[in-house]
């Protein structure tokens, strides 16, 4: 079976998505639009150049809306903001202009006759990720944000860090909006099989200090390059495949909440059908109060957005 993944917006989030998927050989076909002309031609004739140093082809389409009516997987990277006008990091502060975009996109998206699933990165992730659905009319399981996919792999890192050992062998959640309201579920952080709490009071882990660092990481590295691209990259390369391969795993991305009434990030296991199963984890109060202040939050966006 062909393997097709499309790309929305080639700036540098979508430019690291498809170089990650075209050089692993992740997909058979990929669809690459921007409105600016030149610069997606150009990536792609750059990845074409590459295409002989690598161990996989993969097929490049450009510009073709009708091109993603069997693809398997659409990723939308496109956003606009220059470090200026956002000096607060405020995700929000996108939402006008990408508001507009996402709109325009998801209908041509629906016209396409797309039926897949479509990822998420562009922020506010949560709202956007909403408004897809909304625009698209695709199954709420089948539009999906990155989330606090990313919020979850800083935490890792920032533990990770404390304890000399690699990000991967700690397991744990971030949960709510990806943005400011966003916070580590510490009851379900764990490393050595040991929940992170105990073993913080035995080697004497500030907690906190982790959490902050692992909260400001978006906005040092945004302060020192003006945008962040890497880490969101690899969030969405990942949920990408994990869709395309049926893995099925579980990850804290954005997806329908009935309970809350809205996209926010909570661990789901994640297939080939999208959002196959939405699990239930066991919060402490103070959590759960985080999550429902989150979510209403999002809820409020959401409708502002309308």
């Amino acid at each position: 079976m062909t393997r097709k993944v499309g790309v929305i917006g080639l700036g540098n989030v979508g430019s690291a998505v498809a170089q990650q998927i075209i050089t692993n050989g992740y997909t058979d076909d990929i669809v690459l639009i921007d409105e600016n002309v030149d610069k997606v031609s150009a990536d792609a004739l750059d990845f074409e150049d590459a295409m002989e140093n690598l161990p996989t082809h993969t097929n490049i389409i450009v510009n073709d809306y009708a091109a993603l009516k069997d693809a398997d997987v659409i990723i939308s990277a496109l956003g606009k903001i220059k470090l200026s006008d956002n000096p607060n990091g405020d995700r929000f502060a996108e939402l006008p202009f990408n508001r507009e975009q996402v709109t325009k996109v998801a209908e041509k998206i629906k016209e396409s006759g797309f039926n897949g699933v479509i990822i998420a990165i562009t922020n506010p992730v949560d709202v956007i990720t909403s408004i897809y659905q909304k625009v698209t009319g695709l199954p709420k399981k089948h539009v999906i944000g990155t989330g606090t996919l990313l919020d979850s792999a800083r935490m890792k890192r920032a533990v990770a860090k404390g304890l000399d050992i690699d990000p991967r062998s700690v397991s744990g959640y971030n949960l709510g909006e990806h943005g400011n309201s966003q916070f580590t579920a510490w009851s379900t952080v764990k490393v050595f099989d040991t929940p992170i709490e105990q073993l913080a009071k035995e080697r004497d882990l500030d907690l906190d200090q982790i959490n902050e660092d692992a909260r400001v990481g978006g906005y040092y590295v945004m302060r020192g390059k003006h945008y962040t691209n890497y880490g969101v990259a690899a969030a969405a390369v990942r949920l990408a495949i994990v869709v395309l391969s049926d893995a099925r795993q579980v990850l804290p991305v954005s997806n329908y909440r009935e309970d809350y009434g809205t996209y926010l990030s909570y661990p789901a296991v994640v297939g080939r059908d999208g959002i196959i199963e939405q699990i239930q984890l066991k919060l402490t109060s103070e959590e759960l109060d985080k999550l429902q202040k989150s979510a209403e939050y999002i809820k409020e966006k959401v409708e502002q957005s309308n």
